[in-house]
C-alpha cells in the first residue's frame, strides 16, 4: 500500500444533519473515522481536499476547526505547503490590514519564531536589515522556506489534520461524478478511492477542476473578451528593465512576427524555482556544473553582457531573508524565468510535468554556474556570483534545491463570474466578496521574438497598480452549476490572465482556501446540496466570524 503520512485525527461530537443531500453519499459519523491507511472503501468524508499548497492546508484546517471530516491529500511528495515552504520567502503584500483569519494567524506565527534569539545563527531581529519590510502588524512575511515549512507543520498539528502524503489524482477516470453533477469520489494513481460530500481543488494546476469537466482556459485571453487594456500580446517598451536593448541577435529561431496588441493567444507567463541563496561560508553549498549542462543555452546571457560593455548585470534578485539567505527571483531581461519552456506544462501529465521542472532546474543550475565560472563572463561578475550558494540547511532531502516548481499560472476556471482588471482597478466591486486582494496586475515575459532589425525581444511583461484592496467573488471560486455542483476551486479560480496576475499571491490563495472551506461547511450545515444554492447572506457571517476580511 501507498505511503500515507498520518498527522493525526480530531475525534469529534458534532453531529450534522440527518436528512440527507439529494443524490450524495451520507454523513460518517464522525466518532467512526479510522487511519487514512485504513479508509474503508465506504468511507466518506465531509471535505476532500486536493493539493498541498498553503491554500490547501488552510481549508483543511478551516473544516476541521468547523467539526467536521477532512481529507488533505497532497499530490506532490514533501512540497506540502507548495512555494511557501520552497523558497518564495518574501512574500508580496502590499496592504497587511487586508488579510485576516488563518493567513493572519500563519504569518503572525513566523514573527514569534523569529522573535526567539536563539533563532538566528546570523545576526538578530533587532539588526535584520529588512525588518521594516517584513514586519508590519504583528506579522512576518519575510522568511526562510524551513521556518514557513516548521509553522505549517505546527498548523496541521495544532488542527490535527488527516494527511495523505503523495497521492496523485489518477489523471485517466480519476474523477467520479453522479447523475446531479455532484462529485462522489476521487481515484488516485494507488487505486485508493476517497469518498466526499465536498471537494476543494487547491492544486496550482487545477488537476481535480479539470477532470471534474469543469471548464477552463490557458493562456491570455484578447483584451476585447472581457473589455480589458493589458490582456492579450503586449509589447514590452524600451524603456523597460525587463526588455533587451538594440544590438542583441541569437541562433535561436525566434519568432520574428507578433500579432497586435491584445489579441490572446494559449502562452502562460515564465515559470522559474525560487531559490534560497546565502554568502555564509558555512551555510553555503558551492553549485557545480550540472550534468547536461549546454553552453549555448546561455547565449543571451553572454549576449547581454556583451551589449552592456563595463556594467555590472544582475540576473536575479538577492532580497534578504533572515539568518542571511535569500529568496532570489527573477530580474532583467534574462535570468532565472526560463521564457517559453512552460507553455505545455498546464494540460500535460505527470511525465511531461517532471520533464519540464528538471528542465527548469537544469537551466537555473546551470545559470549559478556559468556566472560564476564561465570564462565569457568578466572576472568582475565571476567573482560576484562566485559568493553565492546553495543554503546547506534547506531542503536537505532534495539536495538543497526546492521541491516545487513556482507555478505562477496554469488553468483558470470559466464560471458565472469572471475577475477582470475592472474588479482589479475598482471600476467594478465583486457584489460577494469572500477576500481581498493587493498586488498590482503583473505578469512575467510570456515569449521572445525577433523585431524587424533582427534583434531580439521580450513580450509579454506587464505591471498596473492597484489602488486598493479589491474583493474576490464568490463565484469565481465555484464552477457553472453546469459543470458541476460540490466543487470549490480557491488558486485555479475564474479570472483572466490580467486579474489572475494580481490574484496569484500566496496570502490571497491562503484566504481563499479558508473561505472555500467555509462554504462547504456551511453547506454541510444547512443541508445545501449546491455550492451555488449558498447564499452570500449565509456564508458572510461564517467568514467575519473566522476573521476573513471581506472590505477594506
Amino acid at each position: 500500500m501507498k505511503r500515507f503520512l498520518i498527522i493525526a485525527i480530531l475525534f469529534c461530537s458534532f453531529a450534522c444533519g440527518k436528512k440527507d443531500i439529494i443524490d450524495l453519499p451520507p454523513v460518517v459519523d464522525i466518532d467512526s473515522i479510522p487511519d487514512p491507511e485504513d479508509v474503508d472503501p465506504g468511507q466518506v468524508f465531509d471535505v476532500v481536499i486536493y493539493g498541498g499548497t498553503m491554500s490547501g492546508v488552510m481549508a483543511a484546517v478551516e473544516v476541521v476547526n468547523s467539526g467536521k471530516t477532512a481529507i488533505l491529500v497532497n499530490p506532490i511528495g514533501n512540497a506540502l505547503g507548495g512555494v511557501v515552504t520552497n523558497g518564495l520567502g518574501v512574500t508580496d503584500m502590499s496592504k497587511p490590514k487586508a488579510f485576516g483569519g488563518l493567513t493572519r494567524e500563519f504569518y503572525t506565527d513566523i514573527y514569534s519564531y523569529y522573535k526567539n534569539p536563539g533563532n538566528w545563527k546570523y545576526g538578530q531581529l533587532g539588526s535584520y536589515e529588512n525588518f521594516n519590510r517584513a514586519v508590519v502588524d504583528d506579522m512576518m512575511t519575510w522568511f526562510e522556506p524551513k521556518v514557513a515549512e516548521k509553522i505549517m507543520h505546527q498548523f496541521l498539528d495544532k488542527y490535527k489534520i488527516v494527511l495523505i502524503e503523495s497521492s496523485r489524482l489518477a489523471l485517466n477516470k480519476g474523477v467520479n461524478k453522479n447523475k446531479n453533477n455532484a462529485i462522489t469520489s476521487i481515484i488516485l494513481e494507488s487505486g485508493q478511492k476517497i469518498k466526499g460530500r465536498f471537494f476543494i481543488d487547491a492544486t496550482y494546476e487545477g488537476d481535480l477542476m479539470a477532470k471534474a469537466g469543469v471548464r477552463y482556459n490557458v493562456g491570455r485571453e484578447s483584451n476585447s473578451q472581457y473589455g480589458e487594456t493589458i490582456n492579450g500580446v503586449q509589447r514590452m517598451p524600451s524603456s523597460s528593465s525587463f526588455q533587451f536593448k538594440d544590438g542583441i541577435k541569437s541562433i535561436i529561431n525566434f519568432n520574428n512576427f507578433l500579432p497586435s496588441d491584445g489579441v490572446g493567444d494559449k502562452k502562460i507567463q515564465a515559470y522559474c524555482y525560487r531559490m534560497c541563496l546565502t554568502d555564509q561560508p558555512n551555510n553555503r553549498v558551492a553549485v557545480e556544473k550540472p550534468v547536461g549542462y549546454n553552453e549555448n543555452d546561455y547565449e543571451l546571457v553572454f549576449s547581454q553582457i556583451n551589449n552592456n560593455p563595463g556594467k555590472f548585470i544582475y540576473f536575479f534578485g538577492f532580497q534578504k531573508v533572515p539568518n542571511d539567505k535569500t529568496d532570489s527571483n527573477n530580474g532583467g531581461p534574462i535570468s532565472i524565468d526560463y521564457v517559453g519552456e512552460n507553455y505545455d506544462y498546464p494540460d500535460g501529465d505527470y511525465a511531461l510535468r517532471e520533464k519540464i521542472a528538471q528542465k527548469h532546474k537544469l537551466y537555473q543550475l546551470g545559470l549559478l554556474w556559468t556566472l560564476g565560472n564561465h570564462p565569457k563572463v568578466p572576472i568582475i561578475i565571476r567573482n560576484f556570483y562566485k559568493r553565492w550558494g546553495l543554503a546547506k540547511d534547506e531542503f536537505t532531502d532534495n539536495g538543497n534545491w526546492p521541491r516545487q516548481l513556482y507555478i505562477r499560472e496554469a488553468r483558470r476556471m470559466i464560471s458565472d463570474y469572471v475577475m477582470t482588471e475592472a474588479n482589479c482597478l475598482g471600476w467594478e466591486q465583486a457584489p460577494f466578496p469572500i477576500g481581498l486582494a493587493d498586488y498590482g496586475i503583473d505578469s512575467h515575459i510570456v515569449q521572445r521574438y525577433k523585431d524587424e532589425n533582427g534583434f531580439v525581444k521580450n513580450e509579454g511583461e506587464i505591471y498596473a497598480s492597484v489602488k486598493k484592496p479589491y474583493g474576490i467573488d464568490y463565484r469565481s471560486i465555484i464552477p457553472s452549476k453546469s459543470d458541476c455542483i460540490n466543487l470549490l476551486v480557491p488558486v485555479c479560480l475564474s479570472a483572466s490572465h490580467s486579474a489572475y496576475g494580481s490574484i496569484r499571491m500566496e496570502p490571497v490563495f491562503m484566504t481563499l482556501g479558508q473561505s472555500a472551506a467555509c462554504a462547504a461547511v456551511k453547506c454541510l450545515e444547512l443541508n445545501i446540496p449546491s455550492v451555488q444554492d449558498l447564499t452570500y447572506g449565509n456564508l458572510k457571517p461564517r467568514l467575519a466570524s473566522r476573521g476573513v476580511v471581506v472590505s477594506y
